[in-house]
């Protein structure tokens, strides 16, 4: 039987795989959906299939410290609606290793808030992460954009995300936990389209507050179908990730995924990473490296 590391891992690479393809249906669907719609479809559908999941075989798990499931919930939202948003601006391989930052921020927010013991190789690899994240934002040489620092907002929502999951995996199923992200994801979008009605948005947030367009072509019918049944499973699967006993260890297994983001976004019309972004994605990814082999 698999250490419950291992089980971590094994879980994570699975997300890992799975999320970049969902990176790149996201940016097909931005063609014809802005990112917030993208976000209220993708999770109405997760609610049902949750719903399903949990009625053909009920959770067992007592529950309790509800507060955290909704903790959980706006985290999550907050970090997709960020990351679905750079994915429509930017290049999808940097727009997912921004977003991947989440593992570093997990780092010092399990060290923080969960007492886990935060190694001098550790602090090392934070620091090699965030000199990356500079070289991909590139904030000296005039390409520093507004879509950039939202993608590593993501990221630090993501991670906070995640580190609920740990304070609540041993009181609540993990479909409990996915059914309170997506329940969220889909109640906040629909409340931020029914408020676009009533005031203009500042141009900063607009995308928060886009005109809610139902489609039309089966075609994204289709594919707003497949996003929300491989998110689902991947959330699933990075709620067992995150249950896990070590989440420096589990988190840096994510960054598998950045390859394979970079290979679709090129073919879907990305322009292939300039050496500096390059280089930027190689420390971030070896900075989860000296996190893992510490651990």
């Amino acid at each position: 039987m698999l250490k419950d590391r291992d089980n971590g891992i094994f879980y994570m690479l699975l997300s890992a795989l799975i999320s970049a393809l969902n990176g790149a249906l996201t940016k097909i669907l931005a063609e014809d959906l802005s990112a917030l719609e993208i976000v209220f479809f993708r999770n109405l559908i997760g609610v049902f299939l949750i719903l399903y999941a949990l009625h053909h075989t009920p959770p067992k798990l007592s529950g309790g410290k509800w507060y955290m499931l909704i903790a959980r919930g706006v985290f999550g939202f907050s970090a997709m609606i960020l990351f679905f948003y750079t994915i429509t601006t930017i290049p999808l391989g940097e727009a997912i290793t921004l977003n991947k930052t989440s593992p570093f921020f997990v780092t010092i927010l399990a060290y923080l808030l969960l007492k886990e013991q935060l190694h001098v190789t550790t602090m090392i690899a934070l620091i090699v992460g965030f000199i990356g994240v500079i070289l991909i934002v590139k904030p000296f040489g005039l390409h520093l954009s507004y879509e950039h620092i939202l993608g590593v907002l993501g990221g630090f929502f993501a991670a906070a995300a995640y580190t609920t999951i740990k304070k609540i995996k041993d009181i609540y199923d993990s479909r409990v936990i996915v059914l309170s992200f997506v329940g969220i994801g889909s109640a906040l979008p629909a409340l931020l389209f029914l408020s676009a009605n009533f005031f203009t948005p500042p141009a900063a947030i607009g995308f928060l507050f886009p005109e809610f367009i139902v489609p039309m072509e089966l075609k994204v019918w289709l594919l707003i179908g497949l996003m929300a049944i491989i998110s689902t499973l991947s959330q699933w699967l990075l709620t067992k990730a995150y249950s896990a006993r070590n989440l420096s260890v589990v988190g840096v297994i994510g960054y598998t995924n950045i390859p394979l983001a970079i290979g679709f976004g090129w073919m879907l019309g990305d322009p292939f990473p300039d050496f500096l972004s390059f280089l930027g994605i190689s420390l971030i990814v070896f900075g989860s490296i000296m996190v893992s082999t510490k651990k």
